[in-house]
């Protein structure tokens, strides 16, 4: 059985690839799991591919909270790891431009709604 914070997890995953589709990316893979690391999502526009991370957090009145900033550098590591070994597994992709994106997702469970920050191309050290 999942753990609370898993899904809680789920729920804004779902609610990410949600917003990505309604903004005409296509839904390649959820949850891209090996030992070594995991991708949330990964999403493809025209000849682009984006690998993305996210991070929930319940809402508040401050919404300059960063759940982004938990993305720590042994994340970025396994992420890193991940990506390398979801191109291996998809040589068709290999001309694709692709970037890593950051999405909070921030629940308001009282008002049943959400509210979502996308950072594109955030740069990680590997």
């Amino acid at each position: 059985m999942p753990s609370d914070k898993r899904k809680f997890g789920d729920v804004c995953e779902k609610l990410a690839a949600r917003h990505l589709s309604s903004k005409g990316f296509k839904i390649l893979e959820r949850n891209y799991l090996r030992k070594w690391g995991e991708i949330d999502l990964i999403v493809s526009g025209e000849n682009e591919l984006h690998f993305v991370e996210v991070k929930g957090s319940i809402f508040n009145s401050k919404f300059d909270h960063k759940p982004e900033d938990n993305v720590h550098m042994w994340k970025t590591k396994r992420l890193w790891r991940a990506i390398q070994t979801w191109f291996m597994e998809h040589p068709d992709y290999e001309d694709y431009e692709w970037q890593i994106d950051v999405m909070a997702v921030f629940l308001d469970l009282e008002a049943k709604r959400a509210k979502i920050r996308w950072t594109k191309n955030v740069i990680i050290e590997r």
